[in-house]
């Protein structure tokens, strides 16, 4: 392909490669030539232009595929822009010439545009034309409708969307054209009602609507549904061309004629066609009002609604109260009315629903009168207009949950009340059973008892329903209604009414044919909500906005055909065969359309028995099942419906699957492979190349793969049947479920297949788009195939790489959505697998370009790739994204990008879109990729993303939200009013400006959460970024050095604005995130200083905004959660010691003081309005509020005691910083008058907490009426809400007990934990057992997901508990408690390792290790010392292996060697801990044991010390230096243990044979140390062992003289080693342990030749020697003179030296005199000594 890259073609290397890859390598050029011409030098292009038009036109003559024609055609018009023009004509000639050439039969065009494609071009050159030709949307407007109804008859989907596009387009231009086209001519425009009109016409009449008399249209001719969908879809894009504005302006006449089409007679001639038309109203109506217009406007619209409902409400009731029954009109606008309402309450209960808590206003506007309107509905005659007002309850309920209590109980009054009524009865009920439904959306619920309402009603009405015959019906559908809305509440309410259910039950069944009635219902149409009342109360699937059921006669089809699957695997064999063949004889008797519709069903049926068989892993059946299923199947692949087609191939994969038999898998393979090659008919073809496919699909390639090569080679040879498109189809989507199924056993025939693809890909014609669509799979399934082999640079992978590319490219360019995603697909596989490969220059525009696409498909795709791409790569993506908006801004290719993107970049598109889409999928991605891009570019472009998260969140004040002022909205109102009076020509000539200067939609709620998130997401990042973010003074200097630099500090002000924004909303999920962002910039702000005012905080300026934004969380109808989470923020707030003035203090205590207040009395309104569970919440977050300010409060008050009194202050300024201090005990002040009521509670959430924390088993015990703060009923939820709010209440109450000696300072309250009667000593007990077993309990076994938080708060409260001398006494006494204790303490210092956690942990044991002393000393003052050594031996035996293990394990981990050979602190922390232990007088008590102990504890150390287990960095001094102390201190325990004895001289000699001369050095003291030990039997074998070792060390130094002073040193040592065993040596082996040390000593003198240059360290050592000799002659005489009279040279090297001594001057002999004075001092020390 590289060669391909050249302004000309490279014709030589276009000879050489054969005729498959010929146009791939003509299409690469000119791909190439197309990139490089815009930008390539004039000149050179005009220098080679002739060769270039030569060959450019004579790839023209050799008829290539519609790919390379599009290519070459732009590539010549290109060419002839930029270069010289004269030749132009000629070309244009020999156009022409090959135009008239060429032969235009159908026999030489196999390839002609079929009709859908026709249709699809000429409405796009009729759109492109009414630009220019005015006649078409002003003389000849009727005749383009007409013409546009008339394609819309059996259209597909692309005709359809080019069509509807066309009309609605004509529309709104004959409505309100150009300007400048007014201008240039004098058009008349169409009015509003005209061209509605013209559309209602195609709508009501279809496309012969302008041609019939009016008699032929009175004859009932429906109209089809493809035209009615057409002309929806062009409502949608006239509404939309028109904007959001023109919508808001004239919403009230647009949804008054959507109302009057549905309620036409025209549009409800049947049932189904009602259905139909509803559907299509609908979705006109949400497309529109949910897209177009904002929050503000979309509330207006909701009233507007209302307005509609109420005025078709009063017309209905006004023929309802008609005495006179011969209104036979009233009694059509009757049933008319129920349409029109259907539609009107659906969009209405949308609406509610997206605004969520933002529609509040909506609801309590009273001249609006929302609920009124609504429920009066439920009065309705029609039952679908009943069922549609009970789902717009259902949404008001789910958007705004305070409203479902209030509702619940109005609407049960209403039951109650009108029980004779059969349509209150009904709708009534229906509306419960819809709110009922609701409950599993609305987190907070609602209160037990309306469950037991709702049970006593269903009861009443199933009773009561035999006493009427006129209501019999009516109340048993809604008993039974009721009852099963409230089975969705779950086991926990239904278990306590479950025999009433079982007794109602048990009577259910019918008792006459006459109850067995059904009302009619049809086996086909679209979904509505009266097929299916229990509709109203299920879950609504995920790909459904409101529930749809089929009607019944359809929905128990499907119910069949599903229990079937699930039967069919659990019967026996023989039935089974009967099943199968009762399917084959009913498909015989079936004649004509209802044999295809049976087949449909029985092949459903059986698809979903083999799915099931597959699931439970069990098999068909013998011979005979398997030969009925067989002909069951097989005769199905010839059959003329591809859809039952399809479900034969299907099964015949599921049934090799579940037979699993490779003869049964050839056999059937093998009669596929004989039909396919027999075979000519497009049916047998198609149908026997999909059985291949599933066949491979379900079996698998190893299964499979002795039939690939077979199967590939003709699925193949069918691809390239250019004859038969839909062959091509199926075959190529069979081969790519091979592909996909075969994984690495397809990678022999990639090459092939990829070179097929690619064939097709440029010949095939682009209108058959269903090709294109399968070669996009195919391509997809050949790159995952390869793999990660595509980042190879072998010429095979790079082959394989480029011509992926370039099918990629080809797709990208087709006309069809479903195959341009089919490209960003594979684009986005090819990134995953080798990312350099992909052009992200190129891609990236392109994606951008996408977000815009009208095809939902197309757009998610697109935001998938960005996802994958913004993962890795985001900056670039960004970057190319804004390069794509420079282009755009600079005019260039304007025509082709249709984005807008503003400086808020891609990011800002993205948070746009999150405002106009409504598929999950696609908004969880662009979630997603805003989080990638966020995570890599925040820190770096804090502004950015700061402002981005600032606009998103400032339109909460455009929509009605707390803070905004009633002056500004009447403004705001005031502007409305003026632009509604604007002229019409001023108001259409600025059509269209607005929505490309600013977004068309202001961000809704939804967008704004997800900011508030991403807010958070930013401090959190900067977190963990440079510190200067949360330091002011920090990142004012960085600022002054680099002012490109940014940090969060610097933005304090806008974080405080957007969190108090946020939460001071109306939307309560806001809210929540901005109390959420509101915690986290307390906590990371709170320590940051000030720098101007020294003393204080930056956060000290913003109390007031703080206050602010907590108060409306506390007010009486806010919602339990939001109060909760207000609570937090407040102790977070208060607890952060930046409230520095008291009012403010007092103002947030205040808000604290009145939840208490609610807590103590009981009297929550949220009580009333959600369930127990929501009031649980909320108390007991009170609660750990008031115990976190506690715990701050006692700290402060702590601090302030341990601190010295300050000095009287001498200075103003001194005084004046300090004067704006709150005094230490201000807060302990505020708390202390609440604490006797707060100890209380506390204690009780204590004793609910440990209840509910015993195991299942123990479930008997717990209290039936529930405990302080939950009921028995919300048990499961209680555990949650009791589990995040324990650990503060524990500290909190630990705290008070421990101050007030364990309640016996209470001077108030009732004792609520101890039994009357008991003791103080009992009380204490009671108290400390509950505070003890709690954190036991927990600490024995803390979750991994437990925050560390509550380890800490459990932890502290241990402390604060042992501070009390009463229950440091009862810890002592109870042994088993204490050392129960102290295993768990040790679980948890092993498990845990943040430090925090292990010094808290150190803390506790040592504290409870003093209470044991305390009580020690307490026995020791009644009993004898000896009885309490006895004792303390027996105890410590137990602690001290846990003590020895955690010192060795302290040791191993932290003795690190450092570069300066210091000693770290725990080091000699844990070495002098070992030598107290090893000393102690205790161990003679335990000898055995002692011993025991001792040789384990050595054996772990030396098991840290081995050479293979320790790196280079571990300290081998400290680890020898703790084997030397036990060794020392212990040497009674080890000596005669072989084993201890042989590691401990291998240690020794490995530090011996260091390189490093310090561990050198320090391992000769430690050896001298031992080899001195007063127990022979200890130091004999380490100096048989060792000595020898030591004496070849120093004899080795004559040959290798240290150089440094560390090496002088490590010899000195040495030396020193050896003259201690000659003296420790009987004076019979004198001489020969001289003989040793003698020589050695006088092989380090040197002689006056190599004195003068030796190194000054080797001069040392000559000193060090001479002096050493001179001292040791005088002390062993005899046998010095002995051993130096053996060996003369000795003596001759002796003397020489001293001889040089005397020769030197007096100078150099006192210098020499002193330096054996100053060596002879210890120059290696450590800073503690152990020995």
């Amino acid at each position: 392909m590289e060669l391909a890259h050249s302004l000309l073609l490279n014709e030589e290397a276009l000879a050489h490669i054969t005729e498959a890859k010929r146009a791939v390598f003509v299409f690469e050029w000119l791909r190439f030539l197309d990139k490089v011409l815009i930008a390539a030098n004039k000149v050179d292009v005009k220098e080679k232009q002739k060769k270039l038009v030569e060959q450019l036109t004579g790839l023209i003559s050799s008829s290539p595929g519609p790919p390379t024609r599009k290519l070459l055609a732009k590539n010549l018009a290109v060419l002839y822009s930029i270069g010289d023009t004269f030749t132009v004509f000629q070309t244009l000639d020999k156009c022409n010439d090959i135009i008239r050439s060429k032969d235009d039969t159908a026999a030489y065009l196999p390839t002609k545009l079929n009709k859908p494609q026709d249709t699809v071009h000429y409405t796009r050159c009729l759109l492109e034309l009414q630009n220019e030709a005015v006649f078409i949307w002003t003389t000849e407007l009727e005749n383009v409708a007409t013409l546009c109804f008339k394609a819309l008859e059996g259209s597909t989907y692309s005709v359809r969307v080019s069509v509807s596009t066309l009309l609605g387009t004509a529309m709104a231009t004959a409505l309100m054209p150009k300007q400048a086209t007014v201008m240039r001519q004098n058009v008349k425009r169409a009015t509003l009602e005209e061209v509605l009109e013209l559309m209602a016409t195609g709508f009501l009449r279809g496309g012969s609507g302008f041609l019939k008399s009016g008699g032929e249209m009175l004859k009932g001719a429906s109209v089809s549904r493809e035209v009615r969908v057409g002309v929806t879809q062009a409502y949608v894009v006239f509404v939309t061309t028109l904007g959001g504005q023109w919508l808001e302006r004239n919403f009230a006449v647009f949804l008054s004629h959507l109302l009057e089409l549905v309620a036409h007679p025209r549009a409800t001639q049947t049932h189904v066609e009602a259905v139909y038309s509803r559907r299509c109203v609908s979705f006109a109506l949400r497309a529109s009002l949910g897209g177009l217009l904002g929050e503000k406007a979309q509330i207006a619209a909701a009233k507007e609604i209302c307005l509609a409902i109420s005025k078709q409400m009063r017309a209905v009731e006004a023929v309802v109260n008609d005495p006179s029954s011969e209104n036979r009109a009233g009694a059509a606008d009757v049933s008319a009315s129920q349409h029109v309402m259907v539609c009107a309450l659906k969009e209405l209960g949308s609406l509610v629903q997206s605004l969520s808590a933002t529609a509040s206003p909506l609801i309590q506007e009273p001249s609006v009168g929302f609920l009124e309107t609504v429920t009066s509905v439920l009065l309705h005659p029609s039952m679908a207009a009943r069922l549609a007002a009970a789902w717009c309850l259902r949404c008001v309920a789910v958007a705004l949950p305070h409203q479902l209590t209030p509702l619940l109980e109005r609407c049960a009054e209403c039951i109650n009340n009108l029980k004779n009524s059969p349509e209150a009865v009904s709708g009534y009920s229906f509306a419960m059973a819809a709110l009922l439904g609701g409950v599993h959306q609305c987190p907070l619920g609602i209160p037990h008892s309306k469950g037991k309402m709702v049970v006593s009603i269903a009861e009443d009405l199933l009773r009561s329903a035999a006493q009427n015959s006129r209501l019999s019906l009516q109340r048993t559908q809604a008993g039974w209604l009721l009852l099963g809305a409230l089975m969705t509440l779950g086991p926990s309410l239904v278990r306590y009414h479950l025999p009433k259910m079982l007794l109602l039950w048990r009577n259910v069944f019918p008792r006459s044919q006459k109850e067995l009635e059904l009302q009619p219902n049809s086996a086909s149409g679209s979904g509505a909500l009266e097929h299916d009342p229990s509709s109203i109360y299920l879950r609504v699937p995920a790909v459904e906005a409101v529930p749809g059921p089929l009607p019944l006669g359809v929905s128990v089809i499907d119910a069949s055909v599903a229990l079937f699957g699930v039967v069919f695997p659990h019967v026996s064999f023989k039935h089974r065969l009967q099943m199968l063949d009762h399917f084959a004889e009913c498909i015989k008797q079936a004649k004509g359309v209802r044999q295809q519709a049976v087949q449909l069903n029985i092949f459903t049926a059986v698809l979903s028995a083999l799915k099931g068989l597959a699931e439970n892993k069990s098999s068909l059946g013998p011979e005979e099942v398997r030969k009925s299923a067989l002909a069951l199947v097989m005769g199905a692949l010839d059959n003329p419906n591809p859809i039952l087609r399809c479900a034969a191939g299907e099964a015949l994969g599921r049934m090799a699957q579940v037979v699993g038999e490779a003869s049964f898998i050839a056999r059937m393979a093998q009669h596929s492979f004989d039909k396919l090659k027999s075979a000519r008919d497009v049916v047998s073809r198609t149908g026997h190349s999909l059985a291949l496919g599933c066949l491979h699909r379900y079996v698998g390639g190893i299964g499979s793969g002795q039939h690939l090569k077979t199967s590939v080679s003709i699925l193949l040879a069918l691809a390239q049947d250019a004859t038969c498109h839909e062959v091509q189809t199926w075959a190529l989507h069979s081969l790519a479920l091979i592909v996909d199924s075969s994984g690495p056993m397809y990678r022999g025939y990639v090459e092939p297949t990829l070179s097929l693809v690619l064939t097709l890909l440029l010949t095939v014609p682009p209108s058959h788009t269903e090709v294109h669509q399968c070669l996009g799979r195919c391509l997809g399934a050949l790159i995952t195939t390869v793999g990660p082999e595509l980042q190879g640079n072998s010429v095979s992978i790079s082959t394989i790489r480029s011509s992926c590319l370039v099918g990629c490219a080809i797709m990208q360019d087709h006309s069809d959505s479903l195959v341009q995603a089919a490209a960003i697909s594979c684009l986005q596989q090819l990134h995953m697998f080798a990312p350099r490969h992909v052009n992200l220059s190129s891609l990236v525009p392109s994606l951008c370009v996408h977000l815009c696409s009208s095809h939902l498909l197309l757009r998610r795709a697109a935001v998938a790739c960005l996802r994958q791409l913004a993962q890795r790569e985001a900056a670039e993506v960004c970057e190319y994204a804004m390069s794509l908006a420079r282009k755009a801004g600079d005019g260039k290719d304007s025509t082709s990008i249709n984005l807008n993107i503003t400086e808020t970049g891609l990011e800002g598109v993205l948070f746009g879109m999150l405002d106009r889409e409504t598929d999950r999928k696609l908004c969880s991605d662009i979630h997603d990729t805003l989080g990638h891009m966020l995570s890599s570019l925040a820190v770096e472009k804090l502004p950015h993303w700061l402002k981005l998260c600032k606009d998103v969140l400032a339109a909460t004040t455009e929509v009605g939200g707390t803070v905004a002022s009633v002056g500004r909205r009447k403004d705001e109102e005031e502007d409305s009013e003026k632009k509604d009076e604007m002229d019409d020509d001023i108001m259409f000539t600025s059509l269209g400006q607005d929505d490309k200067s600013k977004p068309s939609v202001a961000p809704r709620w939804v967008t704004r959460v997800f900011a508030a998130d991403c807010l958070c997401r930013i401090i959190h990042l900067c977190e963990n970024a440079d510190k200067a973010h949360f330091d002011l003074a920090a990142a004012r200097v960085t600022k002054a050095k680099n002012p490109e630099g940014d940090f969060l500090v610097l933005h304090l002000c806008d974080l405080i604005r957007m969190a108090f924004m946020a939460a001071t909303d109306h939307s309560n999920q806001l809210r929540m995130a901005g109390l959420q962002a509101l915690e986290d910039i307390i906590k990371k702000f709170a320590a940051v200083p000030e720098p101007e005012f020294p003393g204080h905080v930056i956060l000290e300026q913003y109390q007031a905004n703080v206050g602010a934004a907590l108060r409306p969380a506390f007010s009486p109808d806010t919602p339990s959660d939001i109060t909760a989470k207000a609570c937090q923020v407040c102790s977070t707030w208060i607890g952060s010691g930046v409230v520095s003035d008291l009012n403010d203090l007092r103002r947030v205590h205040n808000l604290l003081v009145s939840s208490l207040d609610k807590v103590q009395t009981g009297k929550s309104p949220s009580s009333q309005l959600y369930s127990e569970s929501a009031t649980t919440m909320e108390k007991l977050a009170v609660l750990k509020a008031w115990a976190e300010v506690f715990v701050v409060a006692m700290n402060i008050k702590k601090e302030s005691q341990s601190k010295p009194a300050r000095p009287p202050q001498g200075e103003d300024e001194d005084e004046g910083d300090e004067g704006d201090v709150l005094p230490p005990d201000s807060l302990m002040t505020l708390v202390q008058p609440e604490l006797p009521s707060l100890s209380r509670l506390w204690l009780a959430v204590l004793r609910d907490y440990a209840l509910l924390t015993l195991p299942a088993e123990f479930s008997s015990q717990l209290p039936p009426e529930g405990g302080a703060f939950y009921t028995p009923e919300t048990i499961d939820t209680a555990r949650l809400h009791y589990r995040s709010s324990w650990a503060s209440v524990l500290h909190a109450e630990a705290l008070w007990l421990s101050s007030t000696g364990f309640g016996s300072a209470e001077d108030t309250g009732p004792v609520v934990v101890s039994a009357p009667g008991n003791s103080t000593d009992g009380l204490v007990k009671d108290r400390l057992h509950l505070l003890l077993g709690i954190s036991i309990e927990f600490l024995c076994f803390p979750r991994a997901e437990e925050p560390i938080e509550d380890v800490m708060s459990c932890l502290h409260a241990l402390c604060t508990l042992l501070d009390s001398p009463s229950a440091r006494t009862h810890i002592a006494e109870d042994q088993l408690l204490a050392v129960e204790l102290l295993n768990v303490l040790h679980r948890l210092l092993l498990t845990r390792d943040p430090p925090s956690v292990q010094l808290q942990v150190t803390t506790v044991v040592q504290k409870t290790i003093r209470a044991a002393q305390e009580h020690l000393e307490h026995i020791r003052s009644s009993k004898s010392r000896w009885w309490c050594m006895t004792a303390c031996a027996e105890r410590s035996m137990t602690i001290l292996p846990t003590v020895l293990f955690l010192i060795t394990g302290v040791l191993r981990d932290t003795a690190v060697k450092t570069s300066d050979n210091s000693v770290p602190a725990p080091v000699s922390a844990s070495l002098q801990a070992i030598k107290t232990i090893l000393s102690s007088p205790l161990a003679a008590r335990s000898q055995t044991q002692w011993s025991a102990l001792v040789r384990s504890s050595l054996a772990t150390v030396l098991q840290h010390s081995q050479p293979d287990a320790c790196g280079v960095s571990v300290d081998e001094v400290s680890l020898l230096t703790a084997v030397t102390l036990f060794l020392l201190s212990a040497s009674g325990a080890l000596v005669g243990v072989s084993v201890l004895q042989t590691g401990c001289i291998e240690r020794f000699r490995h530090g011996l044979d260091s390189a490093d001369p310090w561990t050198q050095a320090r391992c000769y003291q430690l050896l001298l140390s031992v080899f001195q030990h007063s127990c022979r039997s200890l130091s004999t074998p380490y100096i048989h062992s060792l000595a020898p070792v030591l004496v070849e060390k120093l004899k080795a130094i004559e040959h290798s003289r240290p150089s440094t002073p560390a090496e002088l040193q490590a010899v000195q040592e040495g030396v020193k080693v050896l003259e201690s065993l000659v003296a420790m040596g009987e004076e019979h082996n004198r001489v020969q342990l001289l003989a040793l040390l003698v020589p050695t000593l006088v092989s380090y003198l040197l002689d006056d030749t190599t004195f003068s240059t030796a190194s000054t360290s080797s001069k040392d050592l000559h000193e060090f020697a001479l002096q050493n000799l001179m001292h040791t002659g005088p002390l062993y005489p005899a046998a010095f003179k002995t051993v130096i009279g053996v060996a003369p040279e000795l003596k001759t090297r002796l003397e020489a030296a001293i001889r040089s001594r005397q020769a030197n001057s007096k100078a150099k002999t006192a210098a020499r005199q002193q330096q054996p004075t100053v060596q002879a001092a210890p120059t290696i020390k450590l800073k503690t000594s152990f020995f």
